[in-house]
């Protein structure tokens, strides 16, 4: 591994660290009666602490310094006074931005009792996101992880987002590669070593199209079914990869 490579993995290394560590920290809290500003608070106080930024806040306008998508919410839901009861499913996404590098993940998390129907749809993303990652290394094409993710997916009776994607992060937040969660085997730019990326698919419990709120950020469902997401942010070996956003409490 080359000396910028090294650097660059090191770094992302340090900033996942933080924003998974973030993730587990909300985890003490998330219950019934908790607001999701209260979570984006807590996202934005422990980032601050351990000397690092949380990178949405601000971005494009971005009013909030964590994502908290609830139920039907796709993604890029605003933390506010609304509050979390019973049944519902939630995933929280965030970004730490230390010594210029960023470190992006988003997890589940149940409030409460859930329904089955929910638990499977949990189950199913996280094991979709794990199914894309695990064939990564150098020369993979980006059609082969949009195909294991969509397969999975297809097999347990859900359906992929399409209009939105994982994308390529480093001293930028967002920039190439497209890292789409559908597609075809044998397609699609090959990866290579040294590659940072997210893989962060959004799977609906039914249709998979969406629809953006009057906010300007909020993704729904269209059919106002359940959606789940799962993102880690990794990198690319000459033989397989690292996740650099694994917390130490969840796998």
């Amino acid at each position: 591994m080359n000396a910028d490579i090294k650097e660059s993995f090191e770094k992302t290394r340090i900033a996942g660290s933080i924003a998974a560590s973030a993730l587990d920290e909300v985890s003490k809290i998330i219950k019934p009666g908790i607001s999701t500003d209260k979570i984006d608070s807590i996202c934005y106080e422990f980032i601050n602490d351990h000397g690092a930024y949380s990178a949405p806040l601000f971005y494009r306008g971005f009013p909030k310094s964590s994502c908290t998508s609830v139920n039907h919410v796709v993604c890029h839901g605003i933390p506010s006074d609304k509050i979390l009861k019973e049944g519902d499913i939630l995933n929280v996404d965030v970004t730490a931005y230390k010594n210029g590098w960023h470190g992006d993940t988003s997890r589940m998390f149940e409030v409460g009792k859930i329904s089955v129907k929910a638990k499977k749809l949990i189950k199913t993303t996280y094991e979709s996101m794990m199914k894309g990652i695990k064939i990564l290394k150098e020369n993979v094409q980006l059609g082969d992880i949009g195909s294991a993710i969509q397969e999975h997916v297809e097999a347990n009776g859900c359906s992929v987002v399409q209009d939105f994607c994982g994308h390529g992060i480093g001293q930028a937040f967002h920039k190439e590669p497209n890292v789409l969660h559908y597609g075809k085997k044998g397609t699609g730019d090959k990866i290579k070593a040294g590659m940072i990326f997210t893989i962060e698919p959004m799977i609906n419990l039914g249709n998979y199209e969406t629809k953006v709120l009057n906010d300007g950020w909020t993704a729904v469902t269209k059919d106002k079914s359940l959606s789940a997401q799962f993102e880690h942010t990794v990198g690319i070996t000459k033989d397989g990869y690292e996740i650099f956003t694994q917390s130490k409490k969840f796998s």
